[in-house]
């Protein structure tokens, strides 16, 4: 088999574009199961409302992209603290179960409520005009838009990993999924910490929805069928790690790229594969604790 080098660069492009949304959306589902231990299946339907918010700023407001990078992560936190004060906090002494339950329940009626109103087919959204066009690099065509997103996403991951792992807030988060009484005892609001953590892994997936925007069209499926994928990105990397995240979610997103150019047919499985053999080996993930 003779290797095509600009086509192997292309799929490994789509594949550094998929492992930023992997990225993106499994980080919000570790942060917000490492403070919560709730398993947010909500998160895909979150990602598909930061897409339509971004939509409908620009359709009904007038407020194109970048506008959208502001607003449209406040408004999903906003959602996302009206979900945890009504329904999760309610469940944070029952089992794991419930919680899955209860957000898969609502991940449905969101998705079934956005496909009545706007049907399955996908509604476009423009690229804002400064990230149009691209970079020849002789070997490849390297389009601006999806470079930017590849670069945002790794700022904003790194950014989010620091700010936990690095500094006094992140080491109160980090105290309260251990104790919470005893850093309450310190003076900590731990409701209020745990219902701000749970915003902000929901603004994360209402942010990646923007970046996805223009690239792919937006649509109430769009959430469901990235879900699962993710999913098994954070079983890989390990619940509730964050660099665990960030790195299976790019590294997964390249392996993919590269099996869709060496072996197309194994593509939509090989995440899965990977998985299950991680869970043989180490079920506790890649960088996971036990």
């Amino acid at each position: 088999m003779s290797i095509s080098v600009p086509a192997l660069m292309g799929q490994l492009l789509i594949g550094l574009i998929n492992g930023s949304f992997y990225a993106l959306l499994s980080l919000g589902l570790a942060v917000i199961f490492g403070l919560l231990n709730i398993i947010n299946f909500t998160h895909g339907a979150q990602y598909m409302l930061g897409a339509f918010v971004a939509w409908f700023l620009l359709n009904k407001a007038g407020l194109g992209y970048w506008w959208a990078l502001l607003l449209v992560p406040i408004v999903l936190a906003a959602f996302g603290v009206l979900i945890e004060r009504l329904m999760l906090k309610h469940l944070y002494k029952l089992d794991h179960l419930y919680g899955l339950l209860l957000t898969f329940g609502l991940a449905l009626v969101l998705e079934g409520i956005f496909t009545h109103q706007f049907g399955s087919a996908g509604l476009p959204y423009n690229m804002p005009e400064k990230l149009t066009g691209g970079y020849n690099l002789g070997f490849m065509f390297l389009p601006t838009y999806r470079a930017w997103v590849i670069v945002a996403s790794l700022v904003i991951c790194l950014g989010t990993w620091f700010v936990i792992e690095r500094t006094k807030l992140g080491s109160y988060l980090r105290a309260a999924t251990e104790n919470p009484s005893l850093v309450q005892a310190f003076g900590v609001n731990v409701p209020r910490m745990i219902t701000l953590t749970y915003g902000f892994g929901v603004a994360l997936a209402g942010l990646a929805g923007v970046f996805a925007a223009p690239i792919y069209q937006v649509s109430p499926q769009m959430g469901s069928s990235l879900i699962i994928v993710v999913f098994a990105v954070v079983v890989i990397g390990g619940m509730g790690s964050i660099m665990g995240s960030i790195l299976t979610g790019f590294g997964l997103g390249i392996i993919e790229g590269l099996t869709k150019y060496f072996y197309p047919e194994a593509s939509s499985t090989v995440i899965f594969v990977i998985m299950a053999i991680v869970l043989m080996v180490r079920p506790q993930g890649l960088f996971g604790q036990r």
